[in-house]
């Protein structure tokens, strides 16, 4: 058994009676566990779940969008729909899973717009920091020494481990490689924002991110070819926090001159500081 995750059943086990000591009555969640693994976890219906069914103009609210650009994105088939009479369905679980795959490509007025909206929809102050405060105390490596991609992952698993945060350490480290072999989340340029395929909330004690900043730059299979040196491993206990973040981190770092700053970070309180004035602008500027 590897050093990584220690006892599996264990770790399973403190995950599941620590998720359910958070959960109210009719939460409607259901597990299905093996030994050794998290196999799946289902969430019922209800506001802001994953399986909520939206109409258009629920889709252009949450995305912060004009209706005419989701019905015209629905109609070419590049939004995930189904077409009901004269108009178009979508889950809202479908949907934030699009914005995800299409956030790289999306400018900061669009980040910052798809943020308000998802705010919105989920009742959350969208002037308190979402991203700093995940951080834990000893969360920041700087230097990352990992020098391959599978090192990147491991040392960022490890120090979010050694945090207090992951109950079951391989099963994290597997479905954040099976989403890296989905499509690298390498952003050009420099940044990439590795997470699991799905929230995974019994494996993890609560939603963190984990950063680490590799001067020397590792290849991690961005676009244009280039070398990837700050890494943010988000991993969030469901859907509506994982895409609140990730919209905001991605609108932090949608200004060179903020990454540039980032990456002239000498140590972790620097790091820190300079990730804190790059989302106090964000919200400031909103």
């Amino acid at each position: 058994m590897s050093n990584l995750h220690g006892s599996a059943e264990a770790g399973i086990s403190r995950g599941v009676a620590a998720a359910r000591a958070g959960l109210g009555a009719g939460a409607g969640l259901s597990l299905a566990i093996r030994i050794g693994s998290i196999v799946r976890v289902e969430s019922g219906e209800g506001p802001g779940m994953p399986h909520e069914v939206m109409n258009e103009r629920q889709v252009a609210a949450y995305l912060h969008l004009d209706v005419r650009e989701i019905v015209k994105l629905a109609s070419r088939g590049q939004i995930p729909c189904r077409k009901v009479g004269q108009g178009f369905q979508f889950r809202k679980g479908q949907v934030d899973h699009w914005v995800e795959s299409h956030i790289h490509t999306l400018d900061r007025q669009r980040l910052a717009g798809i943020e308000r909206g998802v705010t919105a929809h989920h009742g959350v102050d969208h002037a308190e920091l979402e991203v700093c405060p995940l951080i834990p105390e000893g969360g920041l490596a700087v230097p990352l020494l990992a020098r391959t991609r599978e090192g990147v992952l491991r040392d960022l698993v490890e120090l979010a481990n050694a945090a207090g945060l992951v109950y079951v350490c391989d099963e994290l480290l597997d479905e954040i490689r099976k989403r890296e072999g989905l499509c690298p989340t390498a952003l050009a340029p420099h940044v990439a924002l590795p997470h699991p395929r799905y929230p995974l909330p019994y494996a993890i004690a609560r939603s963190f991110i984990v950063v680490g900043l590799a001067p020397g730059g590792i290849r991690y299979g961005a676009e244009d070819g280039s070398l990837t040196r700050l890494f943010f491993l988000i991993c969030c206990k469901d859907d509506r926090t994982h895409l609140h973040v990730l919209a905001r981190l991605a609108g932090m770092l949608s200004d060179p001159s903020g990454v540039e700053r980032l990456l002239a970070a000498g140590d972790p309180d620097q790091l820190h500081q300079t990730l804190v004035a790059l989302e106090e602008a964000a919200t400031a500027g909103s």
